[in-house]
């Protein structure tokens, strides 16, 4: 709720955008605002686009049925441009009579708490909330309320480091240009459509990924749940994952969705960290990040104890042995990090007894939401 109302805010307020330096919800709304601009821009695009199309149709078809009269009734003395004005005067017909695009509230068979019960939830495994190759027209009437709430600067990212990088030796680790970083990072506080292809440096992609997380005014993993995420390490292994995540389960939605995207993409470059022996015998390097590796990077990012008013009197030991938990926990949180975001079927079933009791339409549409998902399988 809090989200929808900070989202209405910005929106009346003009659109202002800002990514980094500002708490996660605010990067959300703004990123929602420019989703919403960049719709309505491919829209008008998409509506000129057919308006061209039916107008050479149109006079294809003038054009043909033209001369299919002439050679019919051997007609003289008709010029070129007689039939151009023919034509403008038919095509500003059809302009005039051209409807525009209908807008379908899909949404009405839920009320608004319904609907934002469910994105609090999250009853469904991270995959599902990936995007899916549909037609226009199911985009526009899918009944799925559930958005994936993970900055735009992140998911750039990772999915330019995914595409170009993963074999990129020391990354996240070497040095980047420094002026390079600031002109991404002001064109994306500029709110532009930045592209992100294989000419851009992956270090300077690296970097703005680092810088991002870094300037949070609040971590990714709250402060108030430091100690709790650092006791873990000090969990028999056997019970550090249902642990870790219950915590995780408490985070806010944006922060859980956006946690998610990053231990999966940081799962998947150290992956690609040991030398591998191509298809023709030949040795791929390695990128040499390791889950600790990269733990050791993101660790004191994602992870931070809570801010104390004046100067923090912990001894220098304390930082030392507080700096080896976090690697080990955010080192657990990324190798492990497809098993702490799925939901056991014992929890799911408690939290659906509960939701009988309470929310009964909510039950329905998951009902409904489930068969329509296997017929589309």
């Amino acid at each position: 709720m809090r989200l929808d109302v900070l989202y209405k805010e910005k929106k009346e307020k003009g659109y202002h955008p800002q990514v980094f330096g500002i708490p996660l919800s605010e990067v959300i709304a703004f990123d929602r605002i420019y989703k919403q601009k960049q719709d309505a821009l491919k829209e008008r695009r998409r509506n000129c686009l057919n308006l061209e199309a039916s107008v050479m149709t149109f006079r294809t078809q003038k054009l043909n049925n033209f001369f299919s009269l002439s050679s019919s009734l051997n007609v003289s003395g008709y010029d070129s441009r007689g039939f151009s004005s023919l034509l403008e005067n038919d095509v500003n017909d059809v302009k005039i009579q051209r409807r525009g695009g209908v807008s379908v509230d899909c949404l009405s068979e839920l009320d608004d708490s319904h609907t934002r019960l469910l994105e609090a939830l999250q009853l469904c495994h991270p995959f599902e909330l990936e995007s899916k190759k549909v037609s226009e027209k199911s985009k526009r009437l899918s009944l799925n309320p559930i958005f994936r709430q993970v900055p735009r600067v992140v998911d750039k990212c990772c999915h330019h480091i995914e595409t170009c990088g993963l074999q990129t030796v020391g990354i996240f680790r070497l040095g980047s240009s420094k002026k390079r970083v600031r002109q991404l990072r002001d064109d994306f506080d500029q709110g532009k459509d930045v592209i992100l292809d294989e000419e851009q440096s992956i270090h300077d992609v690296a970097a703005l990924l680092k810088e991002f997380l870094r300037d949070m005014p609040d971590p990714l993993l709250p402060s108030e749940l430091y100690s709790a995420f650092l006791s873990t390490s000090e969990i028999h292994k056997a019970e550090q994952i249902s642990f870790l995540q219950l915590l995780i389960f408490l985070l806010p939605p944006c922060n859980c969705d956006t946690l998610y995207r990053i231990l999966q993409f940081l799962n998947k470059v150290a992956s690609h960290s040991e030398d591998i022996c191509g298809p023709d015998n030949q040795e791929i390097c390695g990128n040499k990040m390791t889950a600790a590796n990269l733990a050791t990077v993101f660790g004191p990012n994602l992870l931070q104890r809570e801010k104390t008013a004046g100067k923090d009197l912990t001894p220098y030991a304390t930082e030392v042995e507080d700096s080896a938990k976090i690697i080990l926990v955010v080192q657990i949180l990324i190798e492990n990090y497809d098993l702490l975001f799925t939901v056991s079927p014992e929890l799911q079933q408690e939290v659906l007894e509960s939701l009988i009791q309470t929310d009964p339409d909510v039950i329905q549409y998951l009902i409904r939401r489930k068969d329509k998902s296997h017929l589309l399988n």
